[in-house]
């Protein structure tokens, strides 16, 4: 990795000690820290417009319509008839509707207000005529050919779909000058090839600042006393709060921390990496030899608004049919929202306090485990004031909110699909239960 970024771009390595213990010594802060690190020459390329990953190939079914917005924007996600992803501005250009209750008709794009429909032509990625039938009107075909649908590149790989958000969609997708690689953000490019692993998936919604729910996923620590209980893993509860080396280090595509024991021979205990705008990847050990992978990608909806796509990889129980009968897939989602309830309220706190001005540098103390934070928050701020996304599409007080109460569709902030996860979990081991005893009784 490092010799593809050229001589200019070797990592810059910051390495300390650190405790996860409440009376670390306070002497090691970042402000300290500074002053032992010399800052790297080499700086994170990706900023905050992009490439984002938005949603999994298996959300989106052909004939079906799928919403979101990112910052503010709303942008919907279909399978023309080619069955290639498309994202467009949620704007018909004909009266400015939306496309919710709208349809995808043999490919195309219907619009619920007059029944506009916008095609694809062929292997062209521009959705540019309107295909109106119900509208006579003797300059239709003129009218048909300069109405256009604003849309962003949209790439599907390793079942993600990924958005190239730039802020301003455009109505011929060949005009975008595509600034950063998608390959930056693929799993391959990072030391596992997914296509081996297999994966539980969940989406969960935040009401919550999106910067603060991505630090909250760097600081890997506070996962053994705020999810010791949760987390199915002996090593990692209140019981166990040890010490780690860690070791962080930067180049131009992300930023890395590695914890290893103090003892056993120290050997890697987690690895996170943060991929910007939004990835974050977290390895259980070393990347050669982890059966373990956690990709979390953040979508940054709106003000207060935000989702997290969660993906769980593993080499370890790969036969469908066992993890089928034990319900895995089940027990995992049960885990994972029960995780993200516990974090919630810390989100939205942090969130509130944020927008208060009470997290100031003078009123929150980073130690030394918090350094990757600390880089994490000093890259977003030179990205938002360079590339400012939040002030495209900005919202204010008189801003209708339809697309902010239909947005919130999963766990924590809408509990629907937990409570229908655990349902299931409860029928489906009484239909396992009923099996067997059903037998015995035949036989009896």
């Amino acid at each position: 990795m490092n010799e593809e970024n050229g001589k200019n771009n070797k990592p810059f390595e910051y390495e300390t000690n650190n405790l996860i213990r409440s009376n670390f010594n306070e002497k090691e802060s970042v402000q300290d820290l500074e002053n032992i690190a010399p800052k790297p020459s080499n700086q994170l390329t990706n900023g905050l417009l992009g490439w984002y990953s938005v949603s999994s190939s298996e959300s989106i079914k052909e004939g079906k319509l799928n919403h979101f917005t990112i910052y503010n924007e709303p942008l919907v996600l279909y399978r023309d008839r080619e069955g290639i992803v498309r994202c467009v501005k949620d704007v018909c250009p004909h009266r400015g509707a939306s496309f919710l209750g709208g349809e995808v008709i043999n490919g195309q794009l219907v619009c619920p207000y007059h029944g506009a429909r916008f095609s694809s032509q062929g292997s062209c990625t521009n959705l540019d005529r309107i295909t109106c039938q119900h509208i006579i009107d003797s300059n239709y075909d003129s009218y048909a050919k300069s109405i256009k649908l604003f849309q962003y590149p949209c790439v599907e790989k390793e079942g993600y779909i990924y958005i190239y958000y730039t802020g301003t969609p455009l109505a011929n997708i060949e005009d975008f000058q595509i600034k950063s690689s998608i390959n930056s953000l693929l799993p391959d490019s990072y030391g596992f090839p997914s296509l081996e692993y297999e994966y539980e998936e969940v989406y969960v919604d935040f009401k919550a600042d999106w910067a603060r729910i991505i630090e909250n996923h760097l600081d890997i620590l506070h996962v053994f006393w705020m999810h010791g209980d949760t987390i199915p893993d002996k090593n990692v509860n209140r019981e166990t709060i040890t010490s780690f080396n860690q070791k962080i280090k930067r180049d131009n595509r992300q930023i890395e921390s590695i914890y290893s024991y103090k003892t056993n021979g120290q050997e890697e205990f987690i690895r996170i990496k943060f991929v910007p705008p939004g990835r974050i990847f977290i390895y259980k050990g070393s990347p050669e030899s982890t059966r373990y992978i956690q990709v979390l990608d953040h979508i940054p909806l709106g003000n207060n608004k935000a989702r997290v796509i969660v993906r769980h990889y593993r080499k370890f129980l790969k036969n469908k049919l066992f993890t089928n009968l034990v319900l895995f897939s089940h027990l995992q989602r049960r885990t994972f929202y029960k995780i993200f309830t516990e974090d919630y309220l810390v989100l939205k706190t942090q969130t509130f306090n944020d927008q208060m001005g009470y997290i100031q540098k003078d009123n929150v103390k980073l130690l030394g485990e918090d350094k990757m934070v600390q880089y994490y928050w000093d890259w977003l701020q030179n990205a938002l004031n360079k590339e400012k996304p939040w002030d495209i599409h900005p919202t204010n007080s008189l801003t209708n909110t339809v697309h902010e109460d239909r947005g919130m569709q999963y766990p924590p902030e809408n509990p629907n699909m937990a409570i229908k996860n655990n349902r299931q979990i409860i029928i489906k081991l009484l239909t396992r239960l009923l099996f067997p005893i059903s037998f015995i009784l035949l036989l009896i």
